[in-house]
């Protein structure tokens, strides 16, 4: 099994590209805080200001890490007056922490 199976993608070049999107959004994953945002969004939405509690750091930057998961599609936003809720646009991205986990459990082996 590839992990083209049962995918309309049997063109080379169609196949390079979506690896190249694939990565592309691999590496808006690739960041520890940005991790513990979509961790924390796998329960449910939260405001910047609750993400930037659990992150540390100044609301700048939290923005940007949230700026680049919306970018790839992985979280959403919506306004309620001055304050700016997230949530998981795709929540199938946690499949992903455990599929890493498991990978890092066979490390160890």
């Amino acid at each position: 099994m590839t992990i083209w199976s049962g995918t309309p993608y049997h063109d080379e070049m169609a196949k390079r590209e979506m690896f190249s999107s694939q990565a592309k959004m691999l590496k808006a994953l690739a960041h520890e805080s940005r991790l513990m945002i979509v961790d924390r969004l796998s329960r449910g939405e939260c405001s910047v200001g609750e993400l930037r509690d659990l992150i540390g750091g100044d609301q700048s930057t939290i923005s940007k890490h949230l700026a680049l998961l919306r970018a790839h599609g992985i979280v959403e936003d919506r306004r309620e007056g001055t304050t700016v809720y997230y949530s998981l646009l795709t929540p199938c991205v946690c499949n992903f922490f455990t599929c890493a986990t498991q990978v890092l459990k066979e490390r160890k082996r």
